[in-house]
């Protein structure tokens, strides 16, 4: 069943061209929604058996990929519940997404080639999410880096999605250097890419010689060299799988290519840009977290990181005029969230608002795409306002994501154990209190996280009311033309954003005991480090060509001291001193437990952001200056993104530029062309008209030449 779950979307894609042309565009657009939509059923069933507790992890090996010396690499399907969880929000999406295209785009021609995209991207991130070895997930890894190229370019007739689509091509590959390194430094250091070889070494603090090494040493003990240094190898290697993360989930200083992205269309950018491929980097770190929890000095870049874009793209957000660029801003702040709660060893927390962030942010996406296709293709929001009236089902949905994402809840009560709010207040609060404890912990930047968590918590809050505002509120301000003629949305469309609603405003009461409450260690097993001693999984019958994933039954050394949820050792006396306050409650899911004011910030964040909106927006003019209002103090700096395209352009762009230019006219044209090919065929035609020249076409000429050649052959004869 499993495999079926990978290989139906890629079916979808290869049938999608031929359909189109045969059985026309309708055709590739129902196969290729269905076969994603049985997909889409298998995997819930599939994530049902680990959440309802009957399933076990297990390794389908299909067949062996790479077989070089030491470097065996098989082609598997790895089903555990980590790749269980990204199966479910992946499929979802994509078939959501599938669906709601067939209104968006049935004015496209080329419906039947972007159906074949979007099955292709689905089946690259299905194979990266199962993948058991590091190769197999390079290879889905590059397979979503080349569906994306793909999507934000399929306009190619539009110079500017052409220029987005490279832009993020070039951009994932210098990560992508990152990735490649680190995959070889685990191969040099543990002799093997299967996932758990390297994880059980790790755990257990095995004993490995690395190629070239003389004998074994234990992992906490190993050193490898590095650019002229020998870091420790753990985080080394944790630093470089991170860099190819910080590529492909837009992390601070690679990111300037998700913004551009939005070139392609609407229903591109919900299901690459929001919530499954930017959703690549932090899957890898979950996966590889038992890694990264032995390693702190990369989990503490990991923080720094990922607080750093919270902070960044939440405040270039505010000043955003184009309704998907807000939102697309919006996704790499809370991927920020969810790094730097994988970095202080929240792993749980942090795939928890993966799995709720990618239902109200493609809900986001997917109704901005709606109020676009609405209004001509009118993306700018100070041409829209006052259409609450003319979309009321439309507003509706957006107002649920806009509710959960600014986190909107009750703090301090509970309903079936878990913290009573939509899906964005109950997982955002758990990263915010992973960072707390992180405090007490001492992981490294855990205190800053947990400043720019709460400051990024209000300024999520302003900016995502400041688009339902200036979209939904106040007079139409669109042309005369729009205002007379707008599109109708295609029922289709309207109902695909349904379930996404339903998942906003349920799956994080829904998930929260599996997740991150009383069940997250059974949930997660050892497919997660939650901190907790990992408990033997009973082997499976051999059937069918599966395998029990390898899991170290024994206790690690120091696995009997209490953990936290990071993975951490904690003091527990020191907790019970520092934070012996009101919690959740034992029974909303035993964690430490937590001073009020920790509870009820980011409650406050939130409401601080939503006041401050509708100050702004909702009093009076909603362009009247401010702030950060054009000409305001922190416009212009807002404006540019930090600068930072701009430093981009005057260190790389711009000497390349110079560079290319000067070989091009200098070294290719004056050099090689001119004493190559150029100056052969110079010195040719130049003979070739000199001879020219003498053909006259004068008989005395003729003779005259004639004669001067027999005086010159009697000359030679008499020498």
């Amino acid at each position: 069943m499993e495999v079926l779950i990978v290989l139906l979307p890629l079916l979808g894609a290869i049938l999608a061209m031929p359909l189109g042309h045969t059985g026309g565009a309708r055709a590739a657009e129902v196969v290729t929604s269905v076969l994603v939509g049985i997909a889409c059923f298998l995997a819930w069933i599939t994530f049902f058996g680990f959440w309802l507790g009957d399933a076990q992890p297990h390794v389908l090996r299909l067949f062996t990929w790479i077989a070089v010396g030491d470097l065996v690499a098989d082609w598997a399907v790895r089903v555990d519940t980590l790749s269980a969880v990204m199966l479910i929000v992946v499929t979802t999406v994509s078939t959501l997404v599938h669906v709601y295209s067939i209104g968006y785009m049935h004015e496209d021609p080329s419906r039947p080639r972007f159906f074949a995209y979007l099955s292709l991207f689905t089946f690259a991130m299905l194979m990266l999410v199962t993948a058991d070895n590091l190769i197999q997930l390079f290879f889905g890894w590059e397979g979503v880096g080349l569906a994306s190229y793909l999507l934000i370019g399929f306009y190619h007739f539009k110079d500017s999605a052409n220029d987005a689509s490279i832009k993020a091509f070039v951009m994932n590959r210098v990560g992508d250097v990152g990735l490649a390194l680190g995959i070889m430094a685990c191969f040099f250091v543990f002799r093997s890419v299967e996932f758990d070889v390297i994880l059980d070494a790790v755990r257990n603090n095995a004993a490995v010689q690395p190629f070239g090494a003389e004998a074994a040493v234990p992992l906490d003990q190993l050193q490898i060299g590095f650019l002229d240094r020998t870091p420790p190898a753990l985080e080394i290697i944790g630093i470089l799988l991170f860099i190819g993360a910080m590529g492909k989930s837009a992390q601070f200083l690679l990111h300037t290519w998700l913004p551009d992205a939005m070139e392609g269309p609407t229903p591109v950018s919900a299901l690459i840009h929001a919530a499954t491929m930017v959703t690549a980097g932090v899957f890898l770190v979950c996966r590889m977290s038992d890694l990264y929890a032995a390693a702190p000095g990369a989990s503490a870049f990991v923080t720094f990181i990922g607080a750093t874009t919270a902070i960044f793209a939440a405040s270039v957000a505010l000043v955003q005029q184009d309704i998907k660029r807000v939102i697309a801003y919006s996704t790499a702040s809370q991927l920020g969230y969810m790094f730097f709660a994988a970095g202080v060893g929240a792993y749980g927390a942090s795939m928890f608002h993966l799995t709720t962030h990618a239902f109200f942010k493609a809900l986001l996406f997917l109704g901005a795409g709606a109020v676009i296709h609405f209004s001509h293709h009118e993306q700018d929001m100070r041409r829209m306002g006052g259409l609450r009236e003319q979309m009321p089902a439309t507003f509706a949905l957006m107002l649920i994501g806009t509710l959960a994402i600014t986190g909107v809840g009750i703090p301090l009560v509970t309903l079936f154990g878990a913290p009573f709010g939509f899906a964005g207040f109950v997982s955002k609060d758990m990263m915010i209190e992973g960072a707390y404890e992180g405090i007490g912990e001492g992981a490294g930047f855990a205190t800053y996280a947990f400043v720019i968590g709460l400051l990024v918590a209000a300024l999520t809050s302003f900016y995502s009311w400041r688009l339902v505002f200036l979209t939904f509120s106040g007079k139409w301000r669109a042309p005369e033309s729009v205002r007379k003629h707008p599109h109708h949305v295609p029922g289709v469309m309207m109902f695909s954003m349904v379930p996404l609603a339903l998942g906003a405003v349920v799956a994080g009461i829904m998930f929260y005991s599996s997740f991150v409450g009383d069940g997250a260690g059974r949930f997660w097993a050892a497919s997660l480090n939650t901190g907790d001693t990992y408990e033997s999984i009973a082997s499976t019958a051999d059937t069918g060509g599966e395998e029990p994933v390898g899991v170290d039954t024994e206790q690690t050394e120091g696995a009997a001291e209490p953990t936290g949820v990071g993975g951490h050792a904690t003091d527990t006396a020191h907790a019970d001193e520092s934070h012996g306050a009101e919690a959740h409650g034992e029974e909303a899911g035993g964690h430490h437990e937590f001073p009020t004011w920790v509870l009820v910030s980011p409650f406050v964040a939130m409401l601080a952001g939503l006041l401050a909106a509708l100050f702004q927006y909702r009093g009076g003019d909603p362009f009247r200056p401010g702030l950060i209002g054009q000409g305001g103090l922190l416009y212009g700096f807002l404006s540019n993104r930090w600068y930072i395209d701009g430093l981009y352009r005057r260190l790389f762009l711009e000497p390349a530029r110079i560079l290319g230019r000067f070989l091009w006219k200098k070294g290719d044209e004056a050099t090689i062309d001119a004493l190559g090919p150029d100056g052969l065929s110079r010195i040719t035609s130049g003979g070739a008209r000199a001879v020219v020249r003498g053909q006259t076409g004068y008989v005395f000429h003729y003779a005259f030449v004639m004669l001067i050649g027999v005086t010159v052959l009697l000359l030679m004869i008499l020498l």
